[in-house]
């Protein structure tokens, strides 16, 4: 069997031009992993990332049984010069045609504390917000110059209203979700679209450690199965559950006195608070 390809983490294989090319960050999370194993085919060159070596390579061994090409990378993501560098080294050899910023992290206030520890909520927005931007700067020229590509940012349900279980992560999540919204006109004229991501619950241990109900989990092998065929069809935003997505879009529309009322009846309420009638 092919051995993993990690040598200072870039892609150093020069792919056939009829190969797709298909890069998914935060590929050793449950959703990452899921989208790994629904792209890998005969003709599929994956690139995938993430922080666990030995995980990352489970996956890839999976998706070379199901007759991928795959090249892994462990880069910091959030190091822009280190970032810059593998996408270039990456886009010299091919370009990818979809680019899945899926790497993400969540936080939420610790014990009696009332806010989320500073040092957290700036590695969060460093690696759910500005990661994504700063692909999308790398990587919008050398699509735009071949006159196609796919860019697939993850943002998540919480981005219709913020929760107090999770009020940086739902930040982060609404950033993105508007950065998507206005690329998409701006780089359609390119040939190049642009796909939110909006999730529910989907079981992993991220969504686990998440304070608060997790109504209508899925999980990821589902959620992975519709994202793909959500990004076959250049949608522009993908979201779901239907009864989730459908409640919490109510929350942005309402009042914001009313969805407060409501989002604290549900029980997403700070885990210090206690709901009152």
């Amino acid at each position: 069997m092919t051995e993993p390809v990690t040598a200072t983490e870039q892609a150093t294989t020069k792919q056939p031009p009829n190969n797709r090319c298909v890069l998914i960050t935060g590929a050793t999370g449950a959703i990452g992993g899921a989208l790994a194993n629904a792209y890998a085919a005969t003709g599929t060159h994956l690139v995938l990332h993430g922080r666990q070596q030995e995980k990352l390579e489970a996956i890839a061994s999976t998706c070379r049984l199901q007759g991928a090409q795959v090249t892994l990378s462990t880069v910091d993501l959030t190091d822009d010069h280190a970032l810059q560098g593998w996408l270039s080294e990456l886009c010299a050899q091919q370009v990818p045609d979809i680019v899945i910023a899926n790497a993400g992290k969540n936080t939420h206030p610790q014990g009696p504390a009332l806010l989320e520890p500073w040092e957290d909520v700036q590695g969060l927005l460093d690696i759910n917000l500005k990661t994504p931007i700063a692909m999308v700067q790398h990587l919008v020229p050398v699509m735009q110059a071949r006159g196609s590509g796919q860019l697939v940012l993850i943002s998540s349900l919480a981005a219709w209203h913020g929760l107090p279980t999770t009020p940086s992560y739902s930040a982060s999540k609404a950033g993105i979700k508007a950065y998507g919204e206005g690329l998409r006109g701006l780089l359609a004229p390119h040939g190049i679209g642009v796909t939110v991501v909006m999730p529910g619950y989907v079981t992993s241990p991220m969504c686990e450690a998440m304070p608060g109900p997790k109504p209508w989990e899925w999980p990821p092998e589902r959620a992975a199965k519709v994202i793909k065929r959500g990004i076959t069809a250049n949608r522009a935003r993908i979201s779901f559950p239907f009864p989730l997505n459908f409640g919490t879009w109510w929350l942005a529309v309402l009042p914001a006195g009313v969805s407060q009322w409501l989002i604290k009846r549900l029980g997403f309420n700070h885990p210090g608070d206690t709901p009152h009638d």
